[in-house]
């Protein structure tokens, strides 16, 4: 027997469990399998073991809350889908918001994207790279990294990649300290504009309730230029550390890798474009500053909104739900006569079955969204690539995005970033990498919060010249319709964001928020295809020095991690003393089935 790669298989497996990794929505586990003999994951299983029911109890309510009540669907990123489902409500209610309050919001967006990112890169995953860690786990490297000079040390003040390692030891560490400041400054300015984080005060549809003035942007701009001067030495000092892990781990490329599907449904709105409406979807949705699209092996194969919108497929499979096969649809059609697919989210009716955890049946209550490709007629199990892989690789591609600070080539982005106090103004360049793995899905993250406050720059221009022209109206009036259906497309920090609406008789009928925890954490589906966790650490190399009787798994957390799922740092493991098993395999090991 071999693994899909090839490799003879041992005859001899370890079990190995990863449960709880904490997260904010459900509790994530990672259930493996490790061929130790050949140093490889035989096998991944991923769960989740708590039911939320947000599209259970979201029916009956008044469409006008559907923001404040989705926006506690999570504690880390509640603004996202507070801001998703605005954009869902103003299609289902007609209406327009101002532009004022569209630049409002996409500032509070940028500075959540800048809080997040930076708070989970170096205070989250960065403690996986961290001295502390590459000690226990690789003590080889750490030497290594001790005589190895940082290539842009002058900059980030780090000497050698050991001394980068050390400034991430948690609690401790110089640039972890740092982090937790710069973190306060970006929820500040995301308070400024959008009241309170993380649950928004001040957001509803139709626009803002933020008071617009001189003082509140120039409050914004000011920490804006102190959190730009820090990214001057963050974005190079990441580049460092990563680029030394594959110079002392030859092959460190293929952990986490998988076939490069990438989805990404766009942010911030151009309000010169956005209107709203569904007939319009895909003329806005391509005004984007942050171009929405499908990277299918390293190609976009899709940028138009309403395909991507009618390609979602909800899949059962591995999961804890009853099906609505056999439901009468909501929606038969799209406003612009397409038909709708009975396991399209607009569709969808959610039948919670509790069972015990069988990895052969059902395991999670996390369901299976695919992509339906009609060119090729798959179920595309799409990954975000924690969230700015998938934005940066559309956005490059589609080559349309070019606001001055940032511009999109065809084969990369580039970011500028003008002087600040302690150094010049700068470029970055994002290039469209050769993998889709764990360390480019963390490279990509630090230069996004590039991209974000270089976007964020942009925007503020935009609001002065609107207050000065004394257009500061934030909120236009609607009604809310007896019969509507709605749909908003957004990039939560780690991923594509849907929020799916259908009303009737001035009541929601069926809702649906579809966040990038389901698209990644999901099972295997009905048709045997493994989601993008278990994929990415299925078959990964493992090149942690310890044995079973120490083993960290170190490999496999900075994967998981890389995609960014939430909270992972409560992570608890559990082994025994590490349980030997036959070499028997479920019908459906690997992707191939």
């Amino acid at each position: 027997m071999n693994t899909p790669s090839g490799r003879p298989l041992s005859e001899k497996l370890v079990e190995m469990s990863w449960d709880p990794i904490t997260r904010v929505v459900g509790s994530l586990g990672i259930h493996t399998k490790i061929d130790f003999e050949n140093r490889r994951v035989a096998e991944c299983h991923t769960t989740s073991s708590i039911f939320r029911g947000y599209s259970v109890f979201m029916r009956g309510k008044d469409p006008r809350d559907a923001h404040l009540i989705t926006s506690r669907i999570c504690g880390i990123c509640g603004d996202n889908h507070a801001a998703c489902a605005t954009y869902a409500q103003n299609m289902a209610f007609g209406v327009t918001p101002p532009a004022l309050a569209e630049w409002i919001i996409n500032l509070g967006e940028a500075a959540e994207y800048m809080f997040d990112h930076n708070l989970f890169q170096d205070n989250l995953v960065g403690v996986d790279f961290c001295e502390q860690m590459v000690r226990a786990t690789n003590p080889s490297v750490l030497a290594k990294a001790e005589k190895t000079e940082a290539p842009h040390g002058e900059t980030h003040g780090c000497r050698t990649i050991a001394d980068i390692m050390r400034a991430l030891n948690p609690f401790t560490g110089a640039f972890y300290l740092e982090a937790l400041r710069m973190s306060r400054l970006t929820r500040e300015m995301f308070c400024l504009m959008e009241g309170r984080h993380v649950h928004p005060s001040t957001l509803y549809p139709g626009g803002v309730g933020t008071v617009p003035s001189v003082q509140l942007f120039n409050d914004y701009l000011v920490r804006l230029l102190r959190y730009i001067d820090f990214l001057k030495r963050c974005v190079p000092l990441h580049d460092d550390l990563f680029d030394f892990f594959y110079e002392a781990l030859p092959g460190y490329e293929e952990v986490g890798r998988r076939r490069v599907l990438l989805g990404c449904w766009g942010s911030f709105q151009n309000p010169e474009v956005c209107d709203y409406q569904y007939r319009t979807m895909n003329e806005w949705g391509k005004a984007m500053y942050v171009t929405p699209g499908i990277v299918i092996d390293g190609k976009l194969a899709v940028e138009d909104l309403v395909d991507i919108n009618l390609g979602i497929r909800i899949l059962l499979g591995s999961s804890f739900y009853g099906d609505w096969e056999n439901d009468a649809p909501f929606v038969t059609h799209d406003p612009l006569g397409n038909a709708v697919d009975q396991r399209h989210p607009w569709n969808q009716t959610t039948y919670p079955t509790p069972r015990k955890r069988d990895f052969s049946k059902q395991y999670t209550w996390v369901m299976s969204p695919r992509w339906f490709d009609k060119t090729s007629g798959e179920h595309l199990a799409l990954d975000t690539g924690g969230g700015p892989l998938a934005r940066f690789w559309a956005t490059a591609l589609a080559g349309r995005v070019d606001m001055g600070y940032v511009k999109a080539t065809g084969k990369s982005v580039k970011i500028h970033l003008p002087k600040t106090a302690n150094f010049d103004e700068c470029d970055f360049e994002w290039r469209i990498p050769k993998w889709s793995n764990t360390l480019e899905r963390d490279r990509a993250r630090s230069y996004f919060q590039a991209y974000a406050a270089a976007a964020a720059l942009y925007f503020i221009e935009q609001a002065f010249k609107e207050v000065h022209a004394g257009r500061t109206g934030v909120w236009n009036e609607f009604k809310v319709p007896q019969e509507a259906i709605g749909c908003g497309f957004h990039e939560a920090v780690r991923g594509l964001l849907s929020h799916h609406v259908v009303i009737r008789g001035g009541r929601i009928a069926n809702y649906h928020p579809y966040p990038p925890t389901p698209w990644n954490a999901s099972p295997r589906d009905s048709l045997g295809t493994p989601g993008p966790y278990e994929d990415a650490v299925m078959n990964t190399p493992l090149f942690e020095e310890n044995g079973p009787g120490e083993f960290k798994g170190i490999d496999i957390m900075r994967t998981v991690r890389s995609f960014d799922p939430c909270l992972p740092c409560g992570v608890h493991m559990y082994m025994g003393d590490g349980k030997v098993i036959q070499a028997r395999h479920s019908p459906m090991f690997g992707a191939g089935g």
